[in-house]
């Protein structure tokens, strides 16, 4: 069941009055993090579009990222099948988890695990070299000379992504591939657009077909 103020009272809490509120990344589909929330908890969350819990220690309400800066917007907030848990599908704003980690399941740095999942890091890592406007950023310098020059070097790496696809080895392939994908991803930041929003039009029309 997805979430609204609409069907809240559908929820089942336990006696202490809360729940378990697992956080999931929605781009990258890795698990940020496990929680506790109430009815003022979940009410809060639904009306701020910030992941909002309570506090067993501290008896209290706490904003994730009321502090770090790291915030879990949310995109949408499911019930499972008995009403007794929650799954909240969110956008970090940096490490989910106290210890600096994407994840409260990870001991490594703050990066996302998965091949897919590092498309989300990948997308995060061009928005910072971006918003550096660093000379020696080659992100940057790409951003800099306009969306006529980006759409230009698109066309380049896919003429060259072709070529390596139809005669080269796999190790070119790939090499061309990626090229290809890291300037497409920029090119779509030049617009304001991201790479979420292209997934989701794949997803669209594949729930179409």
């Amino acid at each position: 069941m997805m979430l609204s103020p609409d069907n809240v009272d559908e929820l089942h809490f336990g006696d202490d009055g809360l729940l378990p509120v697992i956080a999931q990344d929605v781009d990258s589909g890795e698990v940020l993090m496990v929680a506790w929330a109430n009815r003022e908890a979940v009410d809060a969350s639904l009306v701020r579009g910030k992941a909002v819990f309570w506090s067993r220690s501290r008896q209290q309400l706490w904003e994730k990222g009321e502090t770090s800066g790291h915030t879990l917007s949310i995109s949408s907030i499911h019930a499972d099948c008995d009403r007794d848990t929650l799954l909240m599908l969110v956008k970090p704003n940096g490490a989910a988890c106290h210890t600096g980690t994407m994840t409260c399941f990870s001991d490594g740095p703050l990066t996302r695990s998965g091949a897919y999942g590092f498309l989300a890091t990948l997308d995060d890592v061009i928005d910072q070299r971006i918003r550096s406007s660093d000379p020696k950023s080659y992100t940057a310098r790409l951003i800099a000379e306009g969306p006529k020059r980006l759409a230009q070097k698109v066309g380049e790496e896919g003429v060259e992504a072709a070529l390596a696809l139809s005669s080269s080895s796999n190790d070119d392939a790939r090499n061309e591939a990626a090229d290809l994908l890291f300037h497409l991803i920029v090119a779509l930041k030049a617009r304001g657009m991201t790479l979420t929003e292209v997934i989701d039009e794949l997803d669209r029309r594949h729930r179409k077909s």
